[in-house]
């Protein structure tokens, strides 16, 4: 594999992707490197003939002037004003994503974006590709970088990437085959506006070649959008039979039914639970129909499909009440998606961090379109504000004519889920927070495991 970077090739930001950019400079024969990254830097060892330059501390980019090249790590704001001056000034920038799709040899790609469901979609595409015996690798955002994949690559290989905003911002090369899910707003806590958000997302398709495929969200409206930007020929879209476009699309979602060509797949015949998880069986036939697999095949397949840990994981049944593990909700619209699902009456364990989301579309349907909701149980820096948030939604105390719904603020998980116990026989707890977990925790896994350990030693 020939590396056509000009040295020396800056390394900026040092986490798991950078020291995944750092080994690929190694191998492919790059002698001068800079490691960049604000924390302090620990080198992997640098074998002989490989001269390595670090910075870190608040003074971390002073390393741009000994550089060329630059691979930006995806978390990483490209639009800082020292950037700016160094590509101004005839520097080069890049990224894993950029490299990865440059100089891939797999004889397809596919990309996978949204502000929901993308690590959903990426395993769904990636079990229907294994279970109809196509060679494939899931990498990006989900599963290991990108240019990890280029190690192990062979031409018979399908590449599926899971692609977040801050991957795409600089991205000017486009899979062969992309797929747009759901897009809402998100991280803007990093990006300056929704609009710098979305034509982020949009880099996905907007350099597609013609012989291409874009699969997308007819009813969605920013996702439709994005997807008009695709010069691919063919689209295939995804529609609701009592939404916007009244069923029209390559796919359609009539209630807990999924059709596509002619072919019904029932929510009921699968593995995984929540409806909302139809729109990404929807995205990932037909992402699979655009690489030649059979819709027949592909919803085969799907039966046997699994959720991923901590996305609507149904924990199994104790005491007469249904455990659900939805760690990995930490956005509001993922809290709405889910709890849609329950039929039966339901405790809610809801907050985590602070990324200054918007709760009112969620305390109003939580409030107004949840007639099984009977208690919410609060956490995390976010607990008050999203109280108040359901308050100004119409939240009354049980008793009192209104929502019925219990809700009260928690210091603990443990304590939290102690309360949601109340639901009894018959009912179902969700942790489902809407909110990322740092604070009270790591992460999103962690915050899944502790649940899991609650609901294991529960009865």
């Amino acid at each position: 594999m020939q590396n056509t970077l000009v040295a020396p090739v800056g390394i900026l930001g040092f986490g798991v992707e950078g020291q995944s950019t750092f080994n690929y400079l190694v191998r492919t024969g790059i002698k001068e490197i800079v490691v960049m990254d604000k924390n302090p830097v620990t080198l992997p060892d640098v074998p002989a003939g490989v001269n390595v330059k670090t910075f870190s501390g608040e003074g971390y980019l002073d390393g741009l002037k000994d550089c060329v090249t630059v691979v930006r790590s995806a978390g990483v704001y490209p639009m800082s004003q020292e950037l700016f001056k160094f590509q101004m000034n005839g520097g080069l920038m890049t990224s894993q994503i950029q490299l990865f799709l440059e100089q891939t040899k797999s004889k397809k790609t596919v990309g996978v974006t949204g502000t929901l469901g993308k690590g959903s979609t990426v395993s769904m595409i990636s079990h229907i590709l294994t279970k109809c015996g196509v060679n494939n690798e899931i990498g990006g955002n989900f599963g290991v970088p990108a240019l990890d994949l280029l190690e192990t690559e062979t031409a018979d290989r399908v590449s599926i990437l899971e692609l977040s905003s801050f991957q795409l911002m600089t991205l000017s090369v486009s899979p062969d085959v992309a797929v747009v899910l759901r897009v809402s707003t998100e991280h803007l806590d990093w990006h300056k506006t929704v609009e710098e958000y979305r034509d982020a997302k949009a880099n996905l398709v907007r350099w597609q070649k013609r012989d291409g495929a874009c699969v997308y969200l007819k009813d969605a409206a920013p996702t439709a959008k994005i997807a008009s930007e695709s010069p691919a020929r063919t689209k295939y879209a995804v529609a609701l039979a009592d939404g916007p476009s009244a069923g029209q699309g390559d796919a359609v979602i009539e209630g807990a039914t999924l059709t596509i060509d002619g072919e019904k797949l029932f929510l009921s015949d699968c593995k995984v639970r929540g409806i909302y998880q139809l729109e990404n069986m929807a995205a990932a036939t037909l992402a699979c129909k655009a690489l030649g697999i059979r819709v027949a095949d592909a919803f085969e397949a799907l039966k046997t499909y699994e959720t991923l840990p901590f996305r609507m994981e149904f924990k199994g049944e104790k005491m007469g009440i249904e455990f659900f593990n939805d760690s990995y909700a930490t956005r509001p619209d993922a809290t709405i998606a889910a709890t849609a699902s329950m039929d039966r009456p339901f405790a809610l364990i809801l907050g985590g961090s602070e990324k200054n989301a918007d709760f009112t579309e969620l305390s109003n349907i939580l409030v107004k379109e949840r007639p099984n909701l009977r208690r919410i149980a609060l956490i995390g820096a976010t607990a008050e504000r999203m109280l108040e948030s359901l308050s100004q939604a119409g939240l009354k105390t049980a008793g009192e004519n209104g929502s019925g719904i219990q809700a009260a603020i928690f210091p603990t998980l443990e304590e939290a889920f102690q309360d949601s116990l109340s639901i009894g026989k018959g009912g179902i707890v969700i942790m489902s927070p809407a909110c990322a977990s740092f604070g009270l925790f790591k992460n999103y896994k962690e915050r899944g495991k502790a649940f899991d350990r609650l609901v294991e030693n529960y009865g």
